[in-house]
């Protein structure tokens, strides 16, 4: 009779160690899609900055090379155009930014360093464990009971 009683609770206990193997596989998964898009949002909203600041930065350009334009052919002076290549740098860079290949170049060469150069890779302090966000919270918790008072 023990013997049955001890065999069923031992199938009991493998199928809730499975139960919970399934859950926390399926919570992991759901924070990795979360994650990725989160990134994908902060990605599309730098992308979107990027096309917003090349508007502002396209008119004063224009702007620009229009003024220093009329003022080297009024002066005679074409040292007038010089800043225009510093400026075109900066156009160019923003439009590849916003509307080329920028991003794509970035994740290769991104995608290279990590498979070749991993050794760069760490963070200072290394990665952050459970005790030292417990003992980040734990400080903060008390320096905002101490404020409070």
């Amino acid at each position: 009779m023990g013997f049955l009683l001890s065999k069923s609770m031992d199938q009991n206990f493998q199928k809730q160690q499975e139960f919970m193997l399934h859950n926390a596989r399926l919570q992991m998964e759901r924070q990795i899609l979360m994650q990725d898009q989160m990134r994908e949002r902060m990605v599309a909203m730098q992308i979107a900055w990027s096309r917003e600041f090349l508007k502002y930065y396209g008119a004063f350009f224009s702007l620009a090379t229009l003024g220093l334009t009329l003022g080297a052919i009024k002066q005679k002076r074409p040292a007038f155009l010089a800043p225009l290549v510093p400026l075109s740098f900066v156009l160019a860079y923003q439009m590849d930014m916003a509307y080329g290949t920028l991003g794509y170049r970035m994740r290769g060469e991104a995608e290279s360093i990590m498979a070749s150069e991993h050794d760069r890779l760490p963070m200072p302090h290394g990665t952050p464990t459970y005790e030292s966000i417990e003992k980040a919270r734990r400080a903060r918790s008390h320096l905002t009971s101490l404020l409070e008072k």
